[in-house]
C-alpha cells in the first residue's frame, strides 16, 4: 500500500514538474522571431519579437526580462479580461455561472512543416477551473517573411456561452516612440494616408458597416518604430486583417511606453453566443517586419498574397472593356453588340456587361428597382444572357456580367416573395442606402438563392468568362429574422454565410475569375481575396486622384490584385496620361471609344498590346516606389522582374510649379554590374520619344546611384520606360 502511495505521489511531482517547466516557442521567418514562453505560473508570454538573431541561443537571455515585469505589466500572449490584466484584453467570456474571468494557460503546442517555406505552430491554452480551451494558430511564410496569426475558441459549458472579446492577435512591441499610418476616406477618395504619433492610451482604427466595411477606414495600418514610416529606411511593422466585415485594430502604449496591438472582428454589437462543441475561429492577422521601411514591407505582402492567398495569384488577368461609362441603364443587344466589336478593336480579352441587364416586372432602369430579380429583362435583352455570350465569341472576346446577389430592392419579386430573407428592423422605419437594403446571408435558404444566382448564369452559360461581383449598402436596419435570439451573432453569421457562399462556387467554378466590388475600394480585405482574382479600386477613376489611390493600395496589394480602368473622368489630363496610370495594374477600358480621335483610338490599341508584352513585369516583379505623390507634384514606379533582367519605370508630372527644380529619379531593385538599355514605349502614334536617356545604355549602378532625369515642367505628362539587361 504505502509503495502504490509512494508511486501516486511520485506521479504528481511528475505531472506537475512537466506542467511548471518552461517552455519557449519560436515563431520564425527567415528574417522575424516572435518568441513565446511560459512563466512559473503556466501562462504563456511574448517574449521577444524582432528581426531574427543569427545566435538562437541567445533568447535564453531574455527569460529574465519576463520574470522582471509585475503581473499586470506582463506580456502575455492571450491576455483575458477579469484576471489581474491592467490594459485592454484579447479574450473576454461569460460563462453559465455567470462569471465573466478565464485564466488560460499553456497545455501543449505542435510545430508541423507544411513544405520547406512554410511552418505552422499550433498552442494550446485551457482554463483549469471552466472547460474553456483556445488555440493559437501562427503560420510562417519563411521567404516571404510573413506571419499569420489566429485563434480557435471552443468550450463544454452545459448551455452557450457569450464571448465579447476575440482577438485574432496580440503582439507587443518595445521602442523609443511609434508613429501609426492609417488609410481612411470615403466613396471615391479611398486609402488616403495620414501618420500621427502614438502616444500613451489607446488609438482604434474600427468599421461598424457590415458588409461594406472598408468604405471609411481601411482593414490595414503600418507603424513605425522610433520614427515615421520610411519608404526605404527604418524598422515598420506592417499588418492587414482577412475579414469582409467589421474589424478593428487597437494600438494601446501603456505607462511604460510599451505598445500593444490588438488585431481582430471588431466586438461591436457583437457580443457573440457560442454553443458547446463548436468552435468560433477567428480572422487570419497578417503581418511582416521590415527593417528597410514600408518597400521591403510591402514587396514582402504582394509576393505572399501572389504565392498564397490572392485567388489565381501566380495566373494572368484579363484586360476588358466595360459598358457603364458608355451607356449606364440604357442599352440593348445591338448597342452591346457593337461595343464588343469595339473591345475586339481595341485587343482585350473580354467584354463586361454591367448594371442594368435584370428584372422584368420591376426592370432595371435604375438603381431604384430590380435587385434580387436575376432574370435577364426581355425588353432590353430578349435573346437573354447566352445571345451576349455568343455575341461576344462571335466578335472574338470573352464575355463578362455585373452581379449584386447580395443585395435587394423593395421594389422586387424577390423581396415581395420573400422579405423574411432581409435584414431590416419588424418595427421601425426603413433606412435605405442606395435604394436597396441587405439579403440576410446568416440565413442557409438565403446562402442557397445566392449560390444559386451564380450556379444559374454559369450552367446556362458554361462560356461565361468573368464575374464582377458588388456590393453596394452597408449592413443598415440592423436585425435577422433568422437569428430571432441570437442578434449579436449577425455582424458576424453574415460574413461567414458570404464565405460559405463563395466557397461553393470556388469549388464548383475553379477557374472563375471575379472582381470584388463595393462601390469601389468598400471591401479590400485578404478575406475576399482568397475567393477574388482582383478587386475595384475606386468608382473615382480620374488618373490625378488614382495615382494616390493605387500608391495606398500598393502598401499592400499586388498590381494584379488592383483594378484600373481607363475612363472619361479628367478631360484635362489625356489619353496617354490616363492608360498610363491604368496600366500600372490590372488594365481595363470604361470608356466610348468611338467618341475618341481616330489617333487616340489607335493609341489605346497599341496600348494593350504593349501592356500585354510587359505586364508579367507588373505582375510578377518587385515593386519599388520611388517618388511619393503625397511628397511631391511628381510620382515613379518602377517594377523589376527576379532575374534582374527587366523593369518598367513609369513616371507622372502632376501639377509642376513654375521654374521647378526637376531632380533625377534614382532606380532601384536593378543588378549594380548588369547594363540595362532604357526605352521609352507606350508613345502616341506619329511621335518620338524625347527623353534624354532614350535607347542609351546604363549600368545599374548608375541608374540607382545618378539616377535619370524623367520628369518635366508640365502638366499631366507621363513616360514609360522600359529596361532591358544586355549584359
Amino acid at each position: 500500500m504505502r509503495k502504490k502511495v509512494f508511486s501516486i505521489l511520485l506521479l504528481f511531482i511528475i505531472v506537475t514538474s512537466v506542467k511548471v517547466k518552461s517552455q519557449t516557442i519560436r515563431i520564425s521567418t527567415s528574417e522575424t522571431d516572435l518568441v513565446l514562453q511560459t512563466a512559473a505560473n503556466g501562462r504563456l508570454y511574448q517574449l521577444y519579437l524582432g528581426p531574427r538573431l543569427a545566435d538562437q541561443s541567445e533568447y535564453g537571455k531574455l527569460s529574465a526580462t519576463l520574470r522582471s515585469k509585475s503581473d499586470g505589466q506582463a506580456w502575455e500572449a492571450y491576455p483575458v479580461s477579469g484576471t489581474e490584466t491592467f490594459f485592454e484584453p484579447a479574450f473576454a467570456i461569460q460563462h453559465n455561472d455567470g462569471n465573466m474571468t478565464t485564466v488560460l494557460k499553456y497545455v501543449s503546442h505542435t510545430v508541423k512543416q507544411i513544405d520547406d517555406n512554410v511552418t505552422e505552430t499550433v498552442i494550446l491554452l485551457k482554463d483549469e477551473v471552466y472547460p474553456v480551451q483556445v488555440k493559437l494558430f501562427y503560420t510562417t511564410f519563411a521567404k516571404e517573411n510573413i506571419i499569420k496569426a489566429w485563434t480557435e475558441i471552443s468550450h463544454d459549458e452545459r448551455k452557450p456561452v457569450t464571448i465579447s472579446r476575440y482577438a485574432s492577435s496580440m503582439l507587443y512591441l518595445n521602442g523609443p516612440q511609434y508613429f501609426l499610418t492609417t488609410f481612411s476616406g470615403d466613396w471615391a477618395r479611398e486609402v488616403n494616408m495620414s501618420t500621427a504619433p502614438l502616444n500613451f492610451g489607446k488609438k482604434i482604427i474600427d468599421s461598424k458597416l457590415g458588409t461594406r466595411a472598408d468604405l471609411h477606414v481601411s482593414p490595414f495600418f503600418t507603424v513605425g518604430m522610433g520614427d515615421t514610416p520610411q519608404e526605404n529606411e527604418g524598422q515598420v511593422l506592417m499588418g492587414t486583417l482577412a475579414w469582409t466585415g467589421n474589424f478593428r485594430f487597437t494600438f494601446e502604449v501603456d505607462n511604460e511606453n510599451h505598445l500593444r496591438v490588438i488585431s481582430g472582428i471588431n466586438p461591436y454589437a457583437s457580443d457573440y453566443k457560442l454553443d458547446a462543441g463548436k468552435v468560433f475561429t477567428t480572422p487570419a492577422f497578417i503581418f511582416t517586419l521590415s527593417d528597410q521601411g514600408t518597400g521591403k514591407g510591402s514587396r514582402n505582402l504582394q509576393r505572399w498574397a501572389r504565392n498564397y492567398q490572392l485567388k489565381d495569384g501566380t495566373k494572368d488577368r484579363l484586360t476588358l472593356l466595360n459598358n457603364w461609362e458608355t451607356t449606364g441603364f440604357d442599352f440593348d443587344e445591338p448597342k452591346l453588340d457593337s461595343l464588343m466589336v469595339e473591345a475586339k478593336y481595341l485587343g482585350v480579352d473580354m467584354f463586361l456587361l454591367d448594371d442594368g441587364w435584370f428584372g422584368n416586372k420591376y426592370p432595371r432602369h435604375s438603381d431604384t428597382q430590380g435587385l434580387g430579380d436575376w432574370e435577364v429583362t426581355k425588353s432590353k435583352l430578349p435573346n437573354g444572357v447566352p445571345a451576349m455570350v455568343k455575341a461576344a465569341k462571335n466578335a472574338g472576346v470573352k464575355f463578362g456580367i455585373w452581379i449584386e446577389p447580395e443585395m435587394v430592392s423593395e421594389k422586387s419579386e424577390l423581396f415581395e416573395k420573400h422579405p423574411g430573407w432581409v435584414i431590416m428592423q419588424p418595427n421601425r422605419e426603413r433606412y435605405y442606402y442606395r435604394n436597396q437594403l441587405v439579403l440576410d446571408l446568416s440565413n442557409p435558404a438565403v446562402q442557397d438563392h445566392v449560390f444559386n444566382v451564380v450556379d444559374k448564369l454559369m450552367t446556362e452559360n458554361p462560356d461565361l468568362a468573368y464575374l464582377k461581383w458588388d456590393c453596394n449598402s452597408p449592413v443598415t436596419n440592423i436585425y435577422s429574422p433568422y437569428l430571432k435570439d441570437r442578434q449579436n451573432n449577425l455582424y458576424i453569421d453574415y460574413v461567414r454565410g458570404l464565405y460559405k457562399v463563395l466557397d461553393r462556387i470556388k469549388a464548383k467554378y475553379p477557374g472563375l475569375p471575379m472582381m470584388l466590388c463595393s462601390g469601389g475600394g468598400g471591401r479590400t480585405d485578404y478575406g475576399g481575396l482568397q475567393y477574388f482574382t482582383e478587386f475595384w479600386c475606386s468608382d473615382n477613376t480620374d488618373p490625378v486622384e488614382r495615382l494616390f489611390i493605387q500608391w495606398g493600395y500598393s502598401q499592400f496589394f499586388p498590381s494584379k490584385a488592383m483594378v484600373a480602368h481607363v475612363t472619361s473622368w479628367n478631360s484635362q489630363a489625356s489619353i496617354k496620361f490616363r492608360t498610363d496610370v491604368a496600366m500600372m495594374c490590372k488594365l481595363g477600358f470604361d470608356i466610348n471609344v468611338k467618341e475618341l480621335r481616330p489617333e487616340e483610338q489607335a493609341f489605346c490599341k497599341s496600348a494593350v498590346a504593349t501592356y500585354n508584352r510587359v505586364k508579367n513585369i507588373n505582375f510578377e516583379g518587385n515593386q519599388y516606389r520611388l517618388v511619393s505623390p503625397y511628397e511631391s507634384n511628381h510620382t515613379a514606379v518602377m517594377y523589376v522582374n527576379e532575374a534582374q533582367q527587366q523593369a518598367l519605370l513609369y513616371t507622372y508630372d502632376i501639377y509642376p510649379r513654375y521654374a521647378e527644380n526637376l531632380l533625377p529619379v534614382k532606380l532601384k531593385g536593378l543588378h549594380p554590374a548588369r547594363h540595362y538599355r532604357v526605352k521609352e514605349i507606350n508613345l502616341m502614334p506619329g511621335t518620338t520619344s524625347t527623353i534624354a536617356c532614350n535607347d542609351k545604355v546604363y549600368s545599374g549602378d548608375f541608374l540607382m546611384k545618378i539616377g535619370l532625369d524623367v520628369f518635366t515642367a508640365g502638366k499631366l505628362n507621363s513616360r514609360i520606360l522600359e529596361l532591358v539587361a544586355v549584359d
